[in-house]
């Protein structure tokens, strides 16, 4: 097969391909055998008529018909994969001259959309500059920590002092619609944190400052959550029966033995402190390939075709439309609580796509010129370790992600991981500039959520 590339627009090209008769052969075999299966010859066994009666009988229109279904096909694939071509949309295919095929061969033309493809010189992606961010563990932090243990072993105690926003209150609560209770609303020996509106706004207004004993009484609107009564209005009234607040254990050396395996408060002090180390370096990794993939990705300078753009944006739209179906509501439902506009949305979702897609062109010239490749034993050992997160057998990974053509951008993904990998190592990092202090701390991500 001889080819020859013209680029004919911005991120356009036409193939022109010549098929010799040797390499049409086996196509054109599959066509015979496929239309003498499909018709019935008296005389003659089905899919076992010879080619001249085929020619004869069904004609010879219809096996070239189908000899071009399948030829066009399979000879511009392997045209893409010998000019490493990455197309974005479906091919035109024109000038096909078929002629005398078992013995001239044929040929044709495809013009087809591409994706840009960079050149990166070594001096591109080595040596970036990126500045990796700070990780102390400062000691309010610590006791950040050591406080939310401490909820975790919280009691409540009766009260003389009324009620305060983050106390508990144990109450008797009645919501009637004209007179008829409503159950979902309703029920004795509540015990409600105030200030939690868990409930209605009202009821937290009103229960701050009661004490034991006092009946409050008021309306207010249901909201959403109660369903057929969400919107209506109700007639609230409550009974306080009890006041308790929260009693923290001390934070001494007792409360360390009952909360963890260590026998002081100074060890389960230092182990916290170890372990927000080692999330905060982690956190310090992400970020340093974060900002590696950003100063790689400021390099590209080409254009983005609108197609590639349209796709990428539309994928996301739909990634986001299905994430609020599993959580049970609508992607309009979701903006609309985010105060967010479909319009502004679309716009956001077509910027973070084209870095997305740029980042992507940018590791692909790096993987380029390292000459990085990607085996079955890795795209295997991917699978494996997706499977073992899915709960999953390996198999039944491999052969859902080959019914969906997903495992060629699983191949893709780990070698622009690789490439990713490089920069990094090669990357000139220096210390984020400024000073943290014990007010703020300075462990940031400037991510873009690609």
């Amino acid at each position: 097969m001889q080819t020859t590339l013209e680029e004919v627009a911005k991120h356009r090209v036409r193939l022109r391909i010549d098929v010799s008769a040797q390499e049409a052969k086996p196509t054109m075999d599959l066509a015979y055998r496929h239309v003498a299966g499909s018709v019935n010859i008296p005389g003659f066994r089905k899919g076992k008529v010879p080619r001249k009666v085929v020619d004869a009988q069904v004609g010879r229109g219809a096996v070239l018909k189908e000899f071009l279904q399948h030829a066009l096909e399979e000879f511009y694939v392997k045209a893409l994969r010998e000019h490493e071509l990455a197309p974005i949309a479906d091919p035109e295919f024109d000038d096909v001259d078929i002629g005398d095929v078992e013995n001239g061969g044929f040929r044709f033309s495809a013009t087809v959309d591409v994706r840009p493809r960079l050149e990166f010189q070594e001096s591109d992606y080595k040596g970036v500059r990126v500045e990796r961010p700070r990780a102390e563990v400062y000691e309010r932090e610590v006791d950040e920590q050591l406080d939310r243990l401490r909820e975790r072993f919280t009691e409540l105690e009766v009260v003389g002092h009324p009620a305060r926003r983050g106390d508990y209150v144990m109450a008797d609560i009645r919501a009637y619609i004209h007179e008829q209770e409503v159950p979902e609303a309703s029920g004795q020996d509540i015990l409600y944190e105030v200030g939690s509106q868990a409930l209605v706004p009202e009821l937290d207004t009103e229960l701050e400052g009661k004490r034991k004993g006092d009946i409050l009484k008021f309306n207010a609107t249901l909201p959403d959550q109660f369903g057929d009564h969400a919107g209506k209005e109700v007639a609230f009234q409550i009974l306080v029966k009890e006041v308790k607040a929260k009693k923290l254990p001390p934070l001494d050396d007792d409360f360390a033995k009952t909360s963890s395996e260590f026998d002081s408060l100074d060890e389960l002090r230092e182990d916290i402190r170890t372990k927000l180390g080692g999330l905060k370096e982690a956190a310090v990794d992400a970020a340093i390939r974060d900002r590696a993939l950003q100063a790689l990705t400021a390099k590209v300078d080409a254009e983005v075709p609108d197609r590639l753009v349209d796709r990428e944006t539309e994928s996301r739209v739909r990634r986001a439309t299905e994430r609020a179906e599993r959580q049970g509501t609508t992607l309009e439902a979701v903006l609309q609580a985010s105060d967010v506009d479909e319009l502004q949305f679309r716009s956001d979702a077509r910027s973070h796509a084209i870095r997305a897609i740029k980042a992507d062109l940018a590791l692909e010239a790096v993987a380029r010129a390292e000459e990085i490749q990607v085996t079955k034993e890795d795209v295997d050992r991917v699978i494996g370790e997706l499977a073992k997160e899915l709960g999953r057998d390996a198999k039944q990974v491999r052969r859902s992600l080959e019914s969906t053509g997903q495992i060629t951008s699983l191949a893709s993904d780990i070698i622009r991981g690789r490439a990713l990998d490089l920069v990094v190592e090669h990357a000139d990092l220096v210390d984020e500039p400024g000073r943290a202090t014990e007010s703020e701390p300075a462990m940031e991500s400037e991510g873009t959520g690609e």
